[in-house]
């Protein structure tokens, strides 16, 4: 009999569950048609992740004394003594926030867990942040200051409850298949649901619309405003929910008056029907569902877009109940986990702020620690370790799980400040990834195929992921690395963990009474009866049945009253200029996944998704003389890179489109963070990776100017003598 492991696809916040069968000839993948998010379903990246679990493993610990040396294999006792060595040197001569972790949306809980209490509760740093101030921090900080507290109150059930899916800032179709094809499959059976996007693309999600907003880019805010002022006007209003359940609606009731349609309209380069039409659909559905991504998070404003998007939720009533409601999307497996295990640079776990008195003195008590052990100033965030490393205010740069030398924003900048680390510790399952060339040390951690530990996807459900294979080489659990650390620099009693399972014991006892209350799920609850979703205090019983927050109508604030903003757009951080023309988006595709440490050593998707490309309008391309195929340079104030064009009317005029899969281990001139630049939202500092300025030119044009220029100009020779004189 075949043996078949339960466990979550380690690609993105979707949560899909997977079996995972052994068989004579190998392992085989299939969705878990138990699983309660996915019910069954697998995209491409799932179905296939078996393929790379065991290419280009990093094996044992490496270790070189300068990045010019060549690394040499050293015991497992020696890499994790050298670590603590390294620690205590740096916080002697420099002080304690002279030590960063840079964590990863990969790590289970279990891993941002022991990391936590390590740094922001032994070492008494809060530099602990992660991939996620990337992906999901401008989400967090307007549930926060929305609701009062961090959490998705929706669930993927919604998706076949509502009757308008609004879709802003989101490639679902690509990004989040399962969950598009859940609502999709919806509207199907339902003809009458419709389906709002806006992106400046034509997406794969946006050919299914019913409507589909192709706004300029940096006009989110504006679109809203918008959508809010007909609202308004058609008293489409739910004036009970506002007086009874909300407050600050006043403010925000003078702010939309200035957003009429024909101002919206012009701003955002859409039809003024079309706007109308918006409103329409949005006033005339019982349950309106908006789920949003990157393209509301990567921004300078993404807190406020996010704000907007929940007003509207707000003045209409279409929140705490099935099929409405605001939905983030999840970037990465693990990035909800990696909240509510405290892994940002300013949050602890439970759902606790490093800022709040009660909130330090309740996990310093958990941990047994002395009071005011732990700082109330929040840690440096992703970017502000690159500055500070610029700065040489970092003794220590710890990075796990994640590939910043491609994902980072001003990459070019980032790079040259990874440089300057003193000891750069690279825990990672790869070898090699862009990243590597950075590092003194190489730890192999196991990968998600050999370890053991929960997730949470973008609905709050918890699975157990399951290991299936034994570890390669001496790779070792995440945490177990943190852990071993941590005994090492003299914290035996706090990191006296045997398995991963009595770390995840001492963690659930941290959100006890919280938010995100998990006290009754242990590993063998989830073994036994599946992936559960918070809140589950202790005491609760195994449930399939969805979960939504707020339905009693009361919030996570002081007064239970959710919370409008009133905001002006602001556009974007860098808009185009007579240099710099065009506006660059960037994002995924379908089948690869972030930087390709996985996707690209899978046959399959390496197929699909060969080579990157640059989107550009033909009427753009008309004016820059450029042909299918040509390979373009795209330039902005930080860096350049080398795409070949592909015209599509499927992009706004004046916009262009790049992936961001390509680093220089796939692509040496396809590293498109070297044109992003890093200015960020301020209440959540997730940069504006979404949109930057560009110029665009034809390579080969370029070259053939440059040798007809070179060949009309006269040789030294030629030149009579007194000319030259």
């Amino acid at each position: 009999m075949n043996a078949t492991t339960r466990t979550i696809c380690p690609y993105c916040g979707v949560g899909c569950g997977l079996e995972v069968v052994e068989t004579p000839k190998g392992f085989k993948v299939r969705g878990d048609r138990d699983h309660p998010s996915s019910l069954g379903r697998v995209c491409v990246k799932g179905a296939t992740v078996i393929e790379s679990i065991q290419k280009d493993r990093l094996l044992h610990p490496l270790w070189r004394e300068s990045l010019d040396a060549e690394f040499e294999q050293v015991s497992w006792d020696f890499a994790l003594d050298l670590i603590a060595a390294k620690i205590r040197e740096t916080i002697d001569t420099r002080g304690v926030d002279s030590v960063c972790i840079y964590g990863s949306g990969q790590l289970v809980t279990e891993d941002y867990y022991t990391a936590q209490k390590l740094l922001k509760g032994c070492l008494r740093t809060n530099n602990f942040d992660a991939n996620s101030r990337l992906c999901m921090s401008s989400a967090v900080s307007a549930y926060v200051q929305s609701f009062g507290t961090d959490g998705p109150p929706c669930c993927y059930d919604d998706l076949e409850q509502t009757d308008c899916g609004f879709f802003i800032g989101t490639n679902t179709a690509e990004c989040h298949p399962i969950v598009f094809n859940r609502f999709l499959e919806h509207k199907k059976r339902n003809p009458n649901v419709k389906l709002i996007v806006v992106d400046p693309r034509e997406t794969l999600t946006a050919k299914s619309a019913d409507l589909h907003l192709a706004i300029n880019p940096g006009t989110d805010i504006d679109l809203l405003n918008g959508i809010a002022y007909l609202l308004l006007q058609n008293k489409a209003l739910d004036r009970e929910f506002i007086e009874q359940h909300t407050r600050d609606f006043a403010a925000y009731e003078l702010i939309i008056k200035h957003y009429p349609p024909e101002l919206v309209a012009r701003r955002c380069g859409i039809a003024i029907e079309d706007l109308k039409l918006a409103a329409t659909y949005w006033a005339e559905s019982s349950n309106v569902l908006s789920l949003w991504s990157m393209g509301i998070n990567q921004s300078q404003e993404g807190t406020a877009k996010a704000r907007t998007l929940i007003n509207l939720h707000l003045m209409t009533g279409q929140i705490s109940r099935a099929g409405a409601g605001p939905f983030s999307l999840t970037g990465q497996p693990n990035a909800m986990g990696g909240r509510e295990a405290g892994g940002l640079a300013h949050l602890l776990p439970g759902y606790r702020s490093v800022k709040n008195a009660e909130h330090r003195a309740e996990v310093e008590r958990l941990w047994q620690l002395p009071a005011g052990q732990i700082s109330p100033q929040p840690g440096l965030n992703a970017w502000e370790m690159i500055e500070a490393l610029e700065q040489d205010a970092v003794g220590v740069f710890w990075i796990a799980a994640t590939n910043p030398v491609v994902s980072l924003p001003d990459l070019n900048r980032a790079k040259a400040a990874l440089r300057r680390s003193p000891f750069t510790v690279y825990q990672e399952a790869y070898n090699p990834t862009e990243t590597t060339a950075f590092a003194h040390l190489l730890l192999p951690a196991m990968q998600w195929s050999e370890k053991l530990g929960t997730m949470t996807n973008s609905e709050r459900v918890v699975t157990l992921s399951q290991g299936f294979q034994l570890p390669l080489g001496e790779a070792k659990e995440d945490w177990w690395i943190f852990a071993q650390v941590g005994q090492r620099l003299g914290f035996a009693d706090q990191f006296a963990f045997e398995t991963v399972a009595d770390v995840h014991r001492e963690f659930v006892e941290l959100t006890r009474d919280r938010p995100c209350d998990m006290t009754g799920m242990t590993h063998d609850l989830l073994r036994t009866h599946g992936s559960q979703q918070w809140p589950y205090p202790a005491g609760s019983e195994p449930s399939t049945e969805p979960k939504r927050l707020y339905t009693d109508r009361q919030f996570n604030t002081p007064d239970g009253r959710a919370k409008f903003v009133a905001l002006h757009s602001r556009g974007l951080a860098e808009p185009p200029d007579p240099d710099f023309p065009l506006v660059l988006t960037i994002g995924r595709l379908y089948g690869h996944w972030h930087t390709q440490t996985r996707t690209g050593r899978t046959e399959k998707i390496h197929k699909m998704h060969p080579d990157p490309f640059l989107e550009i309008h033909p009427r753009d391309a008309a004016n820059l003389d450029i042909a299918e195929g040509d390979v373009l340079e795209v330039r902005s104030r930080r860096g350049r890179c080398e795409l070949p064009a592909k015209i599509t009317r499927g992009i706004a005029p004046g916009t262009v489109f790049a992936p961001m899969h390509w680093g220089a281990l796939w692509s040496e001139t396809a590293e498109v963070n070297a044109l992003t630049h890093p200015e960020a939202c301020p209440d959540s500092a997730q940069p504006e990776l979404k949109a930057c300025a560009v110029a665009v030119s034809n390579m080969a044009l370029r070259q053939a100017n440059s040798a007809t220029i070179a060949a009309n100009i006269p040789s030294a020779s030629s030149i009579p003598e007194v000319a030259r004189s």
